[in-house]
């Protein structure tokens, strides 16, 4: 059986991009280091693949999109909007998953470069992994995080004023006990959104709960359950806020289940305007941005090649429906 390039990395007693980088002769290396890499090699008789020669050389023509999920209305916008600038230039694109982390195939391609760029939404990749893999023949454009090095850019969206905007628009319509009904506690854009829903209760003279109560895992069936969960309790919020649509969305079916009422009973606001949201009953107030364009302006980053990174701020916006009881307001 042939020897691969983690069978080298273990025997050089190195990372598998080391020895990627020694194979390329990046100047990252030393050539201490390079050298023991190329005597592991030779001795395991291994020889970089074709394509593996060729990445440095661009000639792949194919641009890699590692996400953490593949699924759900988010992703698919968003690799819509790579697709069409990948396409103009010519290019292929190569979407796989973040999930697995170290195992992933997204992983695989980051260390062996088997793409000419790449673009990432997946905390599974280590910062450390994107600032050592960057380069003039790989730039990456990251789009869940803020990350400054050379060839490395950021899409980033309002996400915490977004939130801001969405808690005080409640806070106007009366409600007073807000819940946020969180996604992961380790995701950048979670984080941005609580900071946006905490600001706008104390700037509006209102208490901050001690700790998240709501938990949804960022999925429709998880806001159900979280719903459920805050529907068994003795005390109800008379708004929930969360931080995003699908999550929304579950926990307006849980309500209704048991007969609470949306808005009149508990007021809800979602985050990311998926396209379901104005056909659920009621329709669901969120925050809108423009998922598309995340992907394009990334992509076109991405084929600039430029040495400085580039941070590019995207708006959001609130697109109000009935699920804030916003006409039960205007009536009252």
């Amino acid at each position: 059986m042939a020897a691969t390039i983690k069978d080298v990395a273990k025997l050089a007693g190195v990372a598998v991009s080391t020895v990627s980088y020694a194979m390329n002769n990046s100047p990252k290396i030393s050539e201490e280091t390079r050298r023991k890499v190329f005597l592991a090699a030779k001795e395991l008789n291994f020889r970089p693949s074709g394509a593996a020669r060729n990445l440095k050389k661009r000639k792949t023509q194919t641009i890699g999109l590692f996400l953490y999920d593949l699924g759900g209305p988010f992703y698919s916008q968003v690799i819509e909007g790579v697709q069409e600038v990948v396409a103009s230039h010519g290019f292929n694109l190569v979407v796989c998953s973040t999930y697995g982390g170290e195992s992933s195939s997204a992983h695989r391609f980051m260390v062996e470069q088997f793409v000419d760029g790449a673009i990432i939404m997946g905390s599974s990749i280590s910062d450390s992994l994107i600032l050592q893999v960057a380069s003039e023949s790989f730039p990456i454009v990251v789009l869940d995080r803020e990350l400054k090095g050379e060839y490395v850019h950021n899409v980033l969206i309002t996400y915490e004023q977004g939130a801001y905007d969405a808690v005080s628009h409640l806070i106007k319509l009366g409600r007073r006990n807000i819940e946020f009904l969180s996604g992961p506690l380790t995701s950048f854009d979670n984080s941005l959104r609580y900071n946006g829903y905490k600001r706008a209760l104390e700037e509006y003279g209102l208490p901050v709960p001690k700790k998240i109560s709501m938990f949804g895992r960022c999925l429709e069936v998880g806001g159900y359950q979280a719903a459920k969960v805050m529907l068994a309790g003795s005390q109800l919020p008379d708004a929930i806020f969360s931080a995003n649509d699908e999550m929304a969305i579950g926990s307006i079916r849980a309500m209704s289940e048991i007969g609470v009422r949306v808005p009149d009973d508990i007021a809800v606001v979602g985050f990311d305007n998926i396209n379901i949201g104005p056909y659920v009953n009621p329709p669901l107030t969120t925050i809108g941005h423009s998922k598309y364009e995340v992907g394009a302006i990334a992509t076109q980053l991405m084929f600039s090649a430029q040495r400085e990174g580039n941070s590019i701020l995207l708006p959001t916006q609130l697109i109000v429906r009935d699920s804030c009881g916003y006409k039960e307001s205007l009536n009252g």
